[in-house]
């Protein structure tokens, strides 16, 4: 077989260990906080329901789930050019999107363990779940002769430091918009199996519900901790949370419109609804959410994606650098200006008690 098809286009290490992604603000990211803060956290707001989850998290009910099958046990040539570039991607950034989840629940449950035990196990296991999907879905990659090396991944990266409350809000969106991205690919693929072209989205059902709970766990501990979510601070960094999850979502799964059209899902109306139930979900726990039925959101969205075509239209150009970052720079004050105008819009006031459970 042509070495190109086997790897369309990507840099190794070694023989079938793939260069990671490079770094830009769309990519998945990976976390550190004050881990004192953390700790010194009460929680006995809401404790019995956390106590309740993590009892949960003790079931295990996903721990014969993530066992590879005879459909795996094929070749996957003919998955070729620009699918298997997309489908790699996909696999990618999905992988090192678990892989960060574990890396920082894994060190908070170490951190907490003689302080706070509670949250210190129920960060533990769900460091295990995400070690099993990351461990997954780097299997998946081997399908199409590539993987990761976690480890290299580990140590190359760079870590972004929130603020506990941060971390919170910013993991309890991840979490919740990954059960809405793999519960729609699971229910779209099995009212159309015929489009189901690779076994790992079968898994995909109960895989989200790992998300799920997670997501819980998120929503129990800030209903703990009422200050942050009571005040118009919190107003604010909700909506700045729930505007950088869905816009980063937006903007790369436009960008990879070809990966959905092979799953035979459309990109921009998958998103619309992902984003819809993950805003209605968040109106859980948020004391705002966002107003994504204005059309002037996903049109201030759409001229972003047009903004992005053009720079990397530039980045591939042979035009010198500094040529090239003043050819850049008006879409980035373009892209700017949208998020601001974005930003700016009248969210939707929740109509809840804050800090009571829902």
């Amino acid at each position: 077989m042509v070495d190109s098809l086997k790897k369309p286009g990507f840099e190794e290490i070694r023989p079938g260990v793939k260069v990671p992604a490079k770094e830009t603000i769309l990519t998945p990211r990976f976390y550190t906080t004050d881990f004192d803060a953390m700790a010194e956290m009460d929680i006995s707001a809401n404790e019995d329901e956390l106590k309740a989850i993590l009892e949960e998290f003790r079931a295990d009910y996903n721990r014969h789930h993530f066992v590879r099958d005879e459909e795996f046990e094929q070749s996957w040539d003919h998955i070729d050019g620009e699918t298997r570039r997309l489908f790699i991607e996909f696999l990618e950034r999905s992988c090192t999107a678990e892989f960060s989840g574990f890396l920082l629940y894994k060190e908070l449950s170490r951190k907490l363990k003689d302080k706070s035990p509670v949250l210190a196990e129920c960060f533990n296991l769900m460091s295990r779940d995400e070690a099993r999907h990351a461990g997954f879905l780097n299997k998946a990659m081997s399908d199409f002769n590539l993987q990761l090396d976690l480890g290299f991944l580990t140590k190359s990266r760079k870590y972004t430091f929130f603020k506990p409350k941060f971390i919170f809000y910013a993991t309890y969106l991840s979490e919740k918009i990954g059960y809405w991205r793999y519960i729609t690919i699971y229910r779209h693929l099995e009212a159309h199996p015929e489009n189901r072209v690779y076994p790992i989205f079968r898994f995909f059902e109960n895989w989200c519900q790992d998300e799920n709970r997670h997501g819980d766990f998120f929503d129990a501990i800030m209903r703990a901790q009422p200050q942050m979510l009571n005040d118009w601070k919190a107003r604010l960094w909700c909506r700045f949370f729930l505007l950088s999850v869905f816009a980063t979502m937006y903007l790369n799964d436009v960008q990879r419109a070809g990966f959905y059209a092979t799953l035979g899902l459309d990109a921009r109306e998958y998103d619309k609804y992902v984003i819809d139930k993950t805003n209605e979900t968040s109106a859980r726990v948020f004391p705002i959410v966002l107003d994504v039925n204005n059309p002037e959101f996903y049109d201030r969205l759409e001229v972003c994606v047009r903004n992005n075509e053009k720079l990397t239209e530039i980045a591939s150009s042979n035009t010198p650098k500094a040529v090239q970052f003043l050819q850049k720079l008006p879409y980035y004050v373009s892209n700017g200006w949208q998020f601001l105008k974005l930003y700016l819009m009248k969210p939707i006031t929740v109509a809840h008690t804050q800090g009571a459970p829902q």
